[in-house]
């Protein structure tokens, strides 16, 4: 069986029957089976996820003599949920049980109402829900007489009722409100001349027929771009220290910005050194590896692969250049000496590289029919879950968990996680709004070459020339046309495309020389690249916050047994064309080992450059243990507040950077103190903002750079630091 939906429903098969799940389980399987037929929406799928974890926790805690609820009784996202309690029952379990089921099916059907499957999707929500024996026609919030099927229907209710007012723009089908691409579309199968746009932002894709990444139909043959204000979501964990609002157009929520991406320069005979056109050259290189009757081997076992030390990602270009095999493909990691679990050396697994990367850049791209990547790494939690060698051990310590603490505990940690990581990632893709290597590169092949001025086809602005990579084509090669139309014009060596594909199940494409202006991703030509910019990478980011979380859940970096696997068969995985050309496992010593193969895997589809890569697993390590520390609060019962971190920012500073007027917004009940410090420390300004004022203050008078705003309460105690940046 080839990879299909039934793929991925078997991704990492369970060890257990359903039957021997907890409610929690269950009702995360519906969801995930939901989303794999559903519209590729990272942003929304990260927030259901979320959002039915908070339900489902919530519906637990409840009945927990420590633990304190999320939502239920509390103020969240500046949302007031009221609970007046209900009665301890006899039953805890059952009730429990009964809670979660009518929050889950309220909750699911409701978000999956409008869904391109969403017959399918609601008749399985509702057999779940009847198998247990509940009445769908039971539609009473009135909990008041301890009704736990109306408790649930009443936090379903609550939870809907916040999802439609948290940023999201649910009620209008998540779209955009104020975004607009600078970019024309460039429409895939004309392989038109792509010189005319800005290089430096995204270019939406023109299709004839467009079937996103879970196999839908897609309503416009020219998708939108998905999510580009989704940094205004309320998020799990993210703070308001960590927030900028910098305006292009609009005011974009940028948390934890990474600064800008490498732009293109006019390069001076010196392609190779732009930043920029190495980083996507690097991707066109990489694409020269996907051919299986290359017969290069790697070893792709623990032994040779994983183990990077994040404290050395690359900062600098030349760190970058040292950081990626640009030739050979591949990172810095050295590999585990030892498996943990067995003492014993990890053994080696040789197989062709072209297998390899063709691989995880259909395993890792979560299409067709996949959860996308948040819910991924649900499945991922759930094998994890299910590993006869692991512990139910919160961090590893104290007793076992029964499975339905564990449930909904570790849903929590990871749901917020993945949420706040789409808030973050999506909050930069908006403002950065950053070119795709299916857009840069044909753009730059468009313009010619950027290494040697005497060389026909010179420009500022195209490819460099690598030997065996990237070169002219000249007078008698196979691509210089009956009339030599295309000599002086840029070829590549890489993966010839869906051009050469008639037949899926049979053919292969191959690698060849290939004019660069017909470069295609190794994606479906019917997807190509996903409908939003590239910066930062999403996939990187939901990874590696992901890894950080499974580590601090389970108290240890290393799957249980010291490895994770996915097995393939021969000639019966790939989808875009026929292969792997033989049978051979995925394996994983550590989670960010999963985590940086990911990566990697979007570099060889074609969908991400290096500068894409390292700041989302730069976020993700930063967003997984502040959300995991999060949810530890609620467990440890020591959220008491009704005002989360969560809860909207309340001081915002706004254009980012500013030229002569700088705006400034809090919410505080009391007088605030500004002060302006230049970064020398010289005081420059000092301004009294009275409680929850807006005020607009002149600064023209200050010269071009980086100031620090400091504001001061009552008692002249610092409540936030926040560079800002006038230009």
């Amino acid at each position: 069986m080839r990879k299909t939906t039934l793929c991925f429903l078997l991704f990492f098969i369970s060890l257990h029957s359903w039957s021997q799940q907890s409610v929690a389980r269950e009702w995360n399987e519906e969801l995930l089976s939901a989303i794999r037929i559903d519209l590729a929406r990272p942003t929304v799928h990260a927030r259901n996820l979320f959002h039915s974890s908070i339900v489902m926790y919530d519906a637990w805690a409840i009945f927990d003599d420590v633990a304190e609820t999320v939502f239920l009784g509390k103020t969240f996202g500046g949302y007031e949920c009221p609970f007046d309690g209900i009665t301890t029952p006899t039953d805890v379990a059952a009730a429990r049980h009964e809670i979660i089921s009518y929050a889950m099916f309220r909750l699911l059907s409701h978000r999956f109402e409008n869904a391109p499957n969403s017959a399918v999707s609601e008749a399985s929500f509702l057999t779940r829900f009847t198998d247990y024996g509940y009445d769908a026609e039971f539609i009473s919030t009135d909990y008041s007489d301890s009704s736990y099927a109306a408790l649930g229907n009443y936090l379903a209710e609550q939870m809907i009722a916040f999802g439609l007012q948290d940023g999201s723009n649910e009620s209008d089908g998540y779209l955009s409100e104020y975004y607009a691409p600078i970019n024309d579309p460039l429409v895939l199968d004309l392989y038109e001349d792509n010189s005319a746009i800005n290089p430096n932002h995204w270019q939406p894709l023109a299709f004839d027929v467009y079937i996103d990444q879970s196999g839908n139909v897609y309503p416009l043959t020219t998708p939108d771009f998905v999510g580009p204000e989704w940094g205004q979501v309320t998020p799990f964990a993210l703070t308001s220290e960590d927030l900028d609002i910098l305006n292009d157009g609009f005011d974009c929520y940028v948390y934890n910005d990474p600064g800008a991406p490498w732009y293109i320069q006019d390069s001076n005979e010196d392609g190779i050194e732009d930043p920029y056109k190495w980083s996507f050259a690097l991707v066109a290189s990489w694409s020269s590896h996907l051919d299986p009757a290359d017969e290069t081997m790697i070893d792709i076992s623990p032994a040779s692969i994983g183990n990077f030390d994040s404290e050395g990602f690359p900062e600098t270009f030349a760190e970058y250049q040292e950081f990626y095999d640009f030739m050979g493909g591949g990172d810095a990691s050295t590999g585990h000496d030892l498996n943990p679990a067995t003492n014993l050396p990890y053994e080696p697994q040789m197989v062709k590289r072209a297998d390899y990367a063709r691989v995880l850049a259909e395993f890792w791209a979560d299409g067709p029919s996949s959860e996308t990547p948040p819910g991924h790494w649900f499945t991922i939690l759930n094998y994890v879950s299910d590993h006869p060698d692991l512990e139910k051990k919160l961090g590893g310590e104290g007793p076992v968990l029964e499975d339905l603490e564990w449930d909904v505990k570790s849903y929590l940690a990871l749901g917020g996680t993945v949420h706040d990581c789409a808030v973050n990632t999506w909050g930069i893709k908006g403002y950065y709004d950053y070119i795709r290597p299916i857009s840069a590169i044909r753009y730059m092949a468009s313009k010619g070459q950027s290494s040697d001025a005497s060389l026909p086809s010179y420009d500022p602005h195209g490819l460099p020339l690598i030997e065996g990579r990237i070169e002219l084509i000249e007078t008698g090669d196979p691509l210089a046309g009956e009339d030599d139309e295309n000599v002086g014009q840029i070829k590549v060596y890489a993966w010839k495309g869906p051009d050469y594909i008639e037949v899926p199940e049979t053919d292969v494409a191959g690698v060849d020389w290939i004019l660069g202006t017909h470069w295609w991703p190794y994606q479906r030509p019917s997807f190509v690249t996903p409908p939003f910019a590239g910066y930062l990478s999403g996939h990187s980011t939901f990874s590696r916050g992901a890894a950080e979380t499974m580590t601090l859940l389970t108290g240890d970096e290393f799957f249980p047994g010291g490895m994770g696997t996915f097995d393939l068969v021969e000639n019966e995985f790939l989808v875009f064309e026929e292969g792997p050309t033989q049978n051979m496992t995925l394996q994983w010593a550590t989670y960010r080992d999963a985590s940086d193969q990911t990566s990697l895997s979007r570099i060889w589809g074609g969908i991400h450059p290096p500068i894409d890569d390292i700041g989302g697993r730069i976020i993700g390590e930063k967003v997984g243990p502040d959300a995991f520390a999060k949810a530890m609060t609620y467990f440890n019962g020591e959220t008491l507040s009704t005002n989360p971190v969560a809860d909207l920012p309340s001081i915002k500073m706004y254009p980012v950077p500013f030229h002569d007027q700088l705006t400034v917004q809090h919410g505080y009940a009391e007088a605030l103190e500004l002060k302006l410090y230049s970064m020398d420390g010289k005081q420059l300004l000092s301004r009294t903002l009275q409680a929850h004022e807006t005020a607009t203050l002149s600064l023209e008078q200050l010269a071009t750079g980086m100031y620090l705003a400091k504001f001061y309460n009552a008692n002249n105690s610092p409540v936030l630091v926040k560079k800002v940046v006038k230009n």
